[in-house]
């Protein structure tokens, strides 16, 4: 059989199966069970990929993805993330578009600490948006930030995603975690001035509101208090991996303990915040394990059948400059980001795309982290994106869709435009990595 009728059935049936709303990863175990089992002779086929389901949630580098999904559920059930949001709302005082900037500013500082995108924007959006509408924010200015500062927990590390896509692709996990940081930051300053431009073009996105006057000092005291300590977690999971001292695995749980000694400093680690943190920490990571052996089973298939290398050899061959194959490549992910989460996307792109980047001779660590950027697009991405939903259960009543949609837009295209930007110069996103 041909390489491409091959990929052709496989794919087929897969969509197939995803159109009856069956979960994305029973849709590739059930392929995987077939495929297996009709060409890896019957039985024995089928104990092989007992044998590949085992030793790919056995990967020592996966470690880091529960540890980092539990640093962001302690923070987020503690009420760290509460104070720290407060902390930056006083000291940020007048400026124009001030709430908004906070959204923006919280969300750097809460994707540093823990990496999950969903915690974050649930966070940012149950506590600011209804103040931010209080104040007389239009929808685009109260939504639109929040949605921002939130997918920054796809891009700067600890980032679970990047831990995921980094193993499914076969790239440095350390190195794409800290490649994150640049790109990361140069993301939320263009959310900021963005923010602060349209506030100066449309006054009545963010009317200007009366605010008690504090003193230097007063303003000062909360930072010092509630943001300066979080710089232990800093330390303790981009620090040690930037000086070498720590594997990624090693951060996450220095990070893990870090987070845990904090909220038992601040007296906010009960017995109740155990029990929801560890509780959200393995339906999550159990999800993503099992998205992963699917992952893992559909990429030796592919590559048993021939359809991987047939599809390097086509990609090399075919009369476009690599660049136009590398824009192609993402404008793919985000297309498929108007339907699908992220991990399933990289479910179906990682297999496909990796092996071509490595035959172009692309650095891994850039390429991996465009895709990166582009699963951040795909949380804002209408009318599927994860984020979007939850905005809409934590936005106060009478938020649409519609609004959360529309406030989203600008966000995409300033993610866009990093890619863009990495695409150009390179050594945003290598230069880090590079001295580690």
């Amino acid at each position: 059989m041909e390489w491409w009728v091959f990929l052709l059935i496989i794919f087929s049936g897969f969509i197939l199966l995803m159109l009856t709303g069956l979960p994305i990863a029973f849709c590739f175990l059930f392929i995987n069970v077939i495929c297996v089992y009709i060409f890896w002779g019957g039985l024995v086929g089928l104990e092989q990929l007992i044998l590949s389901i085992f030793e790919s949630v056995t990967f020592f580098a996966m470690l880091p993805v529960p540890l980092f999904l539990l640093m962001g559920e302690v923070l987020f059930h503690s009420g760290m993330g509460t104070r720290l949001i407060d902390a930056l709302d006083t000291l940020l005082g007048r400026l124009t578009g001030r709430l908004g900037l906070v959204a923006v500013a919280s969300g750097v500082l809460i994707a540093v600490l823990c990496g999950n995108t969903w915690a974050s924007t649930a966070m940012l959006g149950s506590m600011l948006v209804p103040e931010m509408e209080k104040k007389g924010y239009k929808k685009p200015m109260a939504i639109g930030p929040v949605l921002g500062g939130g997918s920054l927990a796809i891009i700067i590390p600890p980032s679970g995603m990047a831990v995921v896509l980094a193993t499914l692709g076969g790239i440095s996990v350390g190195g794409l975690l800290i490649s994150g940081i640049l790109p990361g930051l140069v993301m939320a300053v263009m959310f900021s001035i963005y923010i602060i431009g349209r506030c100066k073009l449309q006054p009545d996105m963010a009317p200007s509101y009366a605010i008690r006057e504090l003193s230097l000092s007063q303003r000062l005291k909360p930072v010092v208090k509630y943001v300066l300590p979080t710089g232990v977690i800093v330390f303790a999971v981009i620090g040690l991996m930037l000086l070498g001292l720590a594997t990624p695995s090693e951060a996450a749980a220095f990070g893990t303990l870090a987070t845990i000694g904090l909220a038992v400093v601040y007296r906010s680690f009960g017995w109740q915040v155990i029990k929801r943190a560890f509780s959200g920490t393995m339906s999550t990571t159990g999800m993503i394990l099992m998205i992963f052996c699917g992952s893992t089973a559909f990429s030796q298939i592919l590559a048993y059948s021939g359809a991987t290398k047939g599809m390097v050899e086509l990609a090399v061959k075919l009369p476009v400059p690599p660049i136009a194959l590398l824009l192609c490549m993402m404008l793919v992910v985000m297309f498929l980001g108007c339907f699908k989460e992220q991990m399933s996307i990289l479910m179906i792109t990682l297999p496909i795309f990796m092996p071509v980047c490595n035959a172009l001779g692309w650095n891994p660590l850039w390429f991996g982290l465009m895709l990166l950027i582009n699963m951040s697009i795909a949380n804002l991405t209408p009318p599927f994106g994860i984020e979007l939903f939850v905005m809409k259960g934590v936005a106060p009543p009478g938020t649409s869709m519609g609004d959360i949609y529309r406030a989203s837009v600008p966000f995409i295209i300033m993610d866009a435009l990093v890619i863009v930007l990495v695409i150009i110069f390179p050594s945003l996103a290598l230069w880090l990595p590079s001295i580690m």
